[in-house]
């Protein structure tokens, strides 16, 4: 399976963000995308989610135009019903995806997975840390193993322990679907993925990681937008 980009551009105004981008991300693999704050990684998931509509190009899923329903989307910001318990919540989210797999009776379990505080799990979301939040958007995301997961700065929020754990997960899935994270940390990037690739000047750029200079490189590229 590959998620296929084809001279993907969006500009906002006279800003070009993406431009005549092409790429190629492959199922198995997990792929970092590192680049400066404002250079186009949310952007790129947003086209590809078709949460936004773009200027011109293409983004196949093989040979066909990708669908939404294909994509799971972990966003910076969480968005999360902040009048239930995260309990609640994931028992509800466990109902409406019944189709993936998922069952109520499981919950607690779901929750293990993510080393979630039992206490916790009964408080209101809107009393959870952005951490928290994010720990609990990441998991429904990875119970519904999507075609393609979209991360979008998924552990700069998370603890030491936490962030392993999800790192953890990730690979579960990760022969079962093509999973690309952005980050503008060097560290992460290194520690979770397969390969890396440079956001600039609205393209993708990829780098090698096993060279020598490989830190250079990034550094040298990123301060040359």
């Amino acid at each position: 399976m590959q998620l296929k980009i084809e001279n993907l551009s969006k500009s906002f105004g006279d800003l070009k963000v993406l431009i005549d981008l092409n790429y190629t991300f492959e199922k198995g693999k997990i792929y970092a995308i590192l680049g400066k704050n404002g250079s186009g990684k949310t952007t790129l998931f947003n086209c590809i989610s078709e949460e936004m509509e773009f200027d011109k190009g293409n983004i196949y899923l093989d040979d066909e135009i990708i669908n939404h329903q294909d994509v799971g989307f972990v966003y910076t910001e969480p968005m999360l019903p902040l009048f239930l318990t995260g309990f609640e919540f994931l028992t509800f989210f466990a109902d409406i995806h019944q189709d993936k797999g998922l069952n109520r009776d499981e919950v607690d379990s779901y929750f293990d997975r993510i080393d979630f505080n039992e206490d916790d799990r009964h408080r209101l979301i809107k009393e959870y840390s952005t951490g928290m939040k994010n720990k609990l958007q990441m998991l429904c995301i990875i119970l519904t193993k999507p075609k393609v997961l979209l991360l979008d700065e998924p552990l700069t929020s998370l603890d030491l322990v936490s962030s392993m754990n999800m790192k953890k997960e990730l690979l579960k899935i990760k022969d079962d679907t093509i999973m690309i994270l952005s980050t503008h940390i060097l560290q992460i990037a290194k520690d979770i993925s397969d390969e890396i690739v440079i956001l600039t000047k609205g393209k993708l750029l990829d780098v090698d990681e096993t060279a020598d200079d490989f830190e250079q490189t990034v550094l040298e590229i990123l301060q040359d937008e």
